[in-house]
C-alpha cells in the first residue's frame, strides 16, 4: 500500500511507521479516542499547531548534529510537506510546520532513509539529548562529550522505562565548566571531569539533578562531583524508573521530575534510585569513545578571495570565529535570526560550504549553527557566502543575539509574537548599542508564554508573553525578567520577575537597562554583579514609568507583527502530552504491553520484557481503580491503591499483596527465569482484570 514498507532497512522503524499510518486511519474513522491518539502522535514527533488542521513535526537531532545530506533531506521534506522553512530550536532540534497529519508516516519514512528520526521528539519521553555545540573542538573541554550524548540518546530511544512517563525528561552534556549546555536547568545535567589514579586518566562527570525551567524554574542540585563514565547510563536508567513509578500523572503542572524531588525530598529520591539499580539492563555501561566519528576534514585547495566588506569581516571574525583545540582549525558560528532558515538558503548554504567545513554541522542552544574544522584561508569565502545569504550578522551569543520561541506564529500556548519582538530588538541593539555585539555576559531571551521555551528564565534580560487590561480592552504585555544566567560548573541563576509592561515598550526596557548598566557599572563588573549590587527594587523603580497604562497609544493595543487589536487566544498545550483515563483504552494498552513483553522475551531482551510486564500490571490496575472512581495520580499510588480497594475486600487474592507481586521488579536482576515468571503473573492478572471489567459492564 505504501512505499515505505519496502524502502527502510530497519524493520523496527518500518513497523513503527506502518503502525502510525494505521492509527491515523483509525483516528480519522473514529475508532481511536482523540486523547489516546494525541499521546501516540506526540511520541512520534507530531505536534498540534495553533492553526487547525495542520501539524508541527519535530525532527530529533541528538546533540544538534546534522550532516550536509541530512540538512538537504530535511529541506526537501519541508518543501514537499511543510512551509519551506526550517526552525532551529533551543533543544537543538529542527521543526517544520503546516504539515498534513495524513502525510506524516510518508514524511517519517523519507527522513528515516537518511537516519533521521521523529521518535520521542515530543510527548512524555526522554526528549532530545543536548550537548554543547562545541563538543569535540572546545579548547576548554577535558574530553569530547558527543559520544556520551549519542549513546544516551540511543540507549533510551524506544526504551520501555521512559516511553510513557508522566512528563517529559531532559538531559544535557556540557563540554566544559563554562556549562554552555545549561546543566543547572535540566532533569539531568552532566559536566565532564577528569581525575588521575596512579598516572591513569579516569573520565567521569559532575552530575546535576532535578532542574527545570517552565513557569516555575528550579535550579538543579549537585548529586555527584565525579560519577565514573561507565555509571552514567545506569544511573539515568534507575532514575527514570523511579520517575516513571513515583511521578505525578494527573496534574500535568506538577508532573515534572523537579516536583517529585520537591515532594519526597532529594535524599529519598536518591535512596529510591539506589534501590532500583538492581533492575537495570546493565549495572555498568562502557560508552565507545569512537561512537561519534571524527569528521573528514576538507582537503581541497582554497583560492584566496577578497572580502566584500573588510571592516564588517573583522568584527565578524572577532565575534563569530574561534580557534579550535585542533591546531590550525577554526569554528565558525552562523547567526540565524529567530532560528528560521528558509529551505532555499539551507541548500545554498550547504552548496557553498562544502570543501570548506567538516561534514558535521551543529545546531546551538541559541538557535544558530556552528561549522567546524574551518581553515583560516576559508574564512573570507565563508564570510562572503554568509553576506550573500543574509547570515553574516556579528555578535554570536552576545546581547545582540536574541533567543526566542515561535510564540503565536504557530504555538498553541503562545500569548505574544515573540519572533517579531526578537527581530525588532536585535535590530535596535545592532543600531544603537553596537558595543554590545561584543558583550557575551548579557543575554536577552524571549518566550511567547511563561513556559520558557525561549529560555527567558535563564536570561540576564528576559521577556515572556502576557497581557494586561486597560480601557476595557486587553493589551499585549511582556513580563520583564532580570538577573538570570549561567555562572559556571553547574551553577546558574533564575531570572527574577521585575515588572510587566506593554509589549511595544520592550525597546524602552532594553534601552533603559543597557544604558544604565553602561553608565553606572564599575570597571570589570559584569551584569550579575551589577544587578546584585543595585538590587531588584532599583530596576523596578527604573522601569516603573513604562508600566503606566494611562498613557497608552492606539498602537500599543496591537502586538508586534500584527495589524489587528490584540486578543488572547490560547489553545491546549501538547508539549507535555496528555493524561489517559479511559478504562477500555487502559485495558487495551495492558494487553498490548503483554504482547510487547512476549516479543522482548523471544529476543532475549529480559529487562525490557520485565518492564513491559510491569506496565501491564499498572495499566490493568489503574483501569479497575477508575471503574471504582479512584483516579490515582502516580504508579505507586495505583499499586498501593489496588491493594486498598480490591485486595483488602477479597476481590483479588495474592500470596502476600498486589504491591509485593508487582514490585518484584526492583528485587531481582534481569534474567530469563525472572522475565518468564513475571510475564506469566502479569498475563494472569491482565486476563482476570479484563474478565472482571467485562462482567461489570454486563451486570450494569
Amino acid at each position: 500500500m505504501h512505499s515505505f514498507r519496502t524502502e527502510l532497512e530497519n524493520p523496527v522503524v518500518a513497523q513503527e511507521i506502518i503502525e502510525l499510518d494505521k492509527k491515523i486511519r483509525a483516528y480519522q474513522e473514529g475508532s481511536l479516542p482523540e486523547e489516546k491518539f494525541r499521546s501516540l502522535r506526540l511520541a512520534r514527533g507530531v505536534y498540534g499547531q495553533r492553526q487547525p488542521g495542520v501539524q508541527m513535526v519535530r525532527i530529533k537531532l541528538p546533540f544538534g548534529k546534522v550532516t550536509f545530506r541530512q540538512l538537504l533531506k530535511i529541506a526537501a521534506i519541508s518543501d514537499e510537506y511543510a512551509s519551506r522553512n526550517l526552525h532551529l530550536t533551543t533543544r537543538q532540534d529542527i521543526q517544520i510546520h503546516y504539515v498534513s497529519l495524513a502525510k506524516t508516516p510518508e514524511l517519517w519514512a523519507k527522513l528515516a532513509a537518511d537516519d533521521i528520526t521523529l521518535r520521542e521528539a515530543c510527548g512524555n519521553t526522554v526528549r532530545n539529548v543536548t550537548a554543547s555545540a562545541t563538543a569535540g573542538v572546545d579548547p576548554d573541554e577535558p574530553f569530547d562529550v558527543s559520544p556520551y550524548a549519542q549513546q544516551t540518546f540511543a540507549y533510551f530511544l524506544r526504551n520501555p522505562v521512559c516511553a510513557e512517563m508522566g512528563r517529559k525528561f531532559k538531559i544535557s552534556f556540557s563540554s566544559s565548566d563554562k556549562d554552555t549546555a545549561f546543566s543547572y536547568i535540566h532533569d539531568f545535567g552532566f559536566i565532564p571531569k577528569v581525575r588521575w589514579s596512579d598516572g591513569v586518566e579516569e573520565r567521569g562527570f559532575k552530575v546535576l539533578m532535578g532542574g527545570g525551567l517552565g513557569a516555575q524554574p528550579v535550579l538543579a542540585e549537585e548529586v555527584y562531583d565525579f560519577l565514573p563514565e561507565d555509571q552514567v547510563i545506569p544511573y539515568i536508567e534507575a532514575t527514570l524508573r523511579v520517575f516513571d513509578r513515583y511521578g505525578e500523572r494527573n496534574n500535568r503542572n506538577k508532573a515534572r521530575f523537579k516536583y517529585l524531588v520537591q515532594k519526597v525530598g532529594l535524599s529519598e529520591v536518591l535512596r529510591l534510585i539506589e534501590e532500583e539499580r538492581i533492575a537495570n539492563r546493565n549495572t555498568v555501561f562502557v560508552v565507545d569513545r569512537r561512537l561519534v566519528e571524527a569528521p573528514v576534514l576538507p582537503e581541497t585547495a582554497i583560492d584566496a578571495v577578497p572580502v566584500v566588506d573588510e571592516r564588517a569581516f573583522q568584527v565578524w571574525q572577532k565575534t563569530n570565529v574561534f580557534a579550535q583545540k585542533q591546531s590550525g582549525y577554526y569554528g565558525v558560528y552562523v547567526n540565524v535570526q529567530t532560528g528560521d532558515l528558509s529551505t532555499d538558503k539551507a541548500r545554498r548554504l550547504v552548496s557553498g560550504i562544502q570543501g570548506h567545513v567538516a561534514d558535521d554541522i551543529r545546531i546551538t542552544q541559541g538557535q544558530n549553527l556552528l561549522f567546524k574544522f574551518v581553515r583560516e584561508a576559508s574564512l573570507p569565502h565563508l564570510f562572503n557566502l554568509l553576506v550573500e545569504l543574509g547570515l553574516s550578522k556579528p555578535g554570536f551569543d552576545s546581547t545582540a543575539d536574541i533567543t526566542t520561541c515561535p510564540g503565536t506564529d504557530t504555538c498553541n500556548l503562545g500569548i505574544s509574537n515573540s519572533t517579531e519582538m526578537a527581530r525588532v530588538l536585535e535590530g535596535y541593539v545592532h543600531e544603537f548599542y553596537t558595543d554590545f555585539v561584543f558583550e557575551q555576559g548579557l543575554k536577552i531571551k524571549i518566550s511567547g508564554c511563561m513556559n520558557s521555551c525561549g529560555q527567558h528564565g535563564l536570561a540576564h534580560i528576559g521577556f515572556h508573553g502576557s497581557s494586561v487590561k486597560a480601557e476595557g480592552k486587553v493589551v499585549p504585555a511582556a513580563q520583564v525578567m532580570l538577573g538570570g544566567g549561567t555562572v559556571g560548573d553547574g551553577k546558574g541563576r533564575v531570572a527574577e520577575r521585575v515588572i510587566k509592561v506593554p509589549t511595544k515598550r520592550v525597546l524602552q526596557v532594553v534601552d533603559l537597562v543597557l544604558s544604565d548598566y553602561k553608565i553606572h557599572k564599575s570597571v570589570e563588573e559584569n551584569f550579575h554583579g551589577y544587578y546584585d549590587r543595585v538590587g531588584k527594587d532599583y530596576f523596578y523603580r527604573l522601569l516603573k514609568p513604562l508600566s503606566d497604562l494611562t498613557t497608552l497609544t492606539a498602537d500599543e493595543f496591537i502586538d508586534w507583527g500584527h495589524q489587528d487589536t490584540f486578543a488572547t487566544a490560547i489553545g491546549v498545550g501538547e508539549c507535555a502530552g496528555v493524561v489517559i483515563d479511559l478504562v477500555a483504552t487502559l485495558l487495551f494498552e495492558a494487553e498490548e504491553k503483554i504482547d510487547w513483553a512476549k516479543q522482548a522475551l523471544e529476543l532475549g531482551q529480559y529487562a525490557d520484557a520485565i518492564y513491559h510486564s510491569y506496565s501491564a500490571f499498572v495499566w490493568g490496575a489503574k483501569a479497575l481503580l477508575l471503574d471504582r472512581g479512584v483516579n490515582a495520580s502516580t504508579q505507586i499510588a495505583v499499586i498501593n491503591g489496588f491493594d486498598d480497594v480490591y485486595v483488602a475486600s477479597g476481590e483479588f487474592r495474592f500470596l502476600t499483596s498486589f504491591s509485593e507481586r508487582v514490585l518484584q521488579i526492583n528485587k531481582y536482576e534481569p534474567s530469563k527465569e525472572f522475565a518468564e515468571a513475571y510475564l506469566i503473573q502479569a498475563t494472569a492478572f491482565y486476563y482476570d482484570a479484563a474478565e472482571r471489567r467485562s462482567a461489570l459492564r454486563v451486570n450494569s
